[in-house]
């Protein structure tokens, strides 16, 4: 079996209406969210799980430090792409709607996240495997180098996540 690159291959929805499972959201769910990936820069692209909370359990008898695992974190942010209409120089309401999603501080986005060998433009299906989803809130959009593009660097706050499960 050959190994999968993950180039083209990292599907996301950011849905702005919480799934009626978030831990198993439906094909028609996933759908109706932003399809996110192509809006995205790679490069920043931060959605994944860090190392837990620690809990020292050592033993009087213990000669080397005994930690139990507490609490789960995560890392997360975006840098995304803004677009405008060419010829008036406005936001365009469909293309920029990542933007307008992302915008507000405090803003509840439910991100799911494909990585698998399926190439980024297959639909979602079901049992499809979802590395990791959940509920992030949103910070304040930052500036970013004036070079290349315009976009916005969107800091995340995970609030309930969940790692390694599949669309309903």
């Amino acid at each position: 079996m050959p190994k999968s690159l993950a180039d083209a291959h990292i599907k996301i929805a950011i849905c702005t209406t919480a799934p009626s499972n978030p831990a198993a959201p439906t094909v028609l769910e996933l759908n109706n969210g932003i399809q996110a990936a192509s809006r995205i820069l790679l490069s920043d692209w931060l959605w994944t799980p860090t190392d837990s909370d620690k809990i020292s359990e050592r033993a009087v008898s213990d000669a080397n430090n005994v930690n139990a695992l507490g609490g789960s974190n995560y890392s997360a942010g975006m840098t995304i792409w803004r677009y405008f209409n060419a010829g008036t120089g406005v936001a365009d309401p469909v293309e920029d709607s990542l933007f307008t999603a992302t915008k507000v501080k405090g803003s509840s986005l439910w991100i799911y996240q494909r990585k698998t060998g399926k190439l980024e433009t297959a639909p979602w299906a079901s049992a499809d495997e979802i590395s990791l989803g959940g509920l992030v809130i949103t910070d304040l959009p930052q500036e970013t180098d004036a070079g290349g593009y315009i976009k916005k660097r969107i800091p995340l706050e995970p609030q309930q996540m969940y790692p390694n499960i599949a669309v309903a």
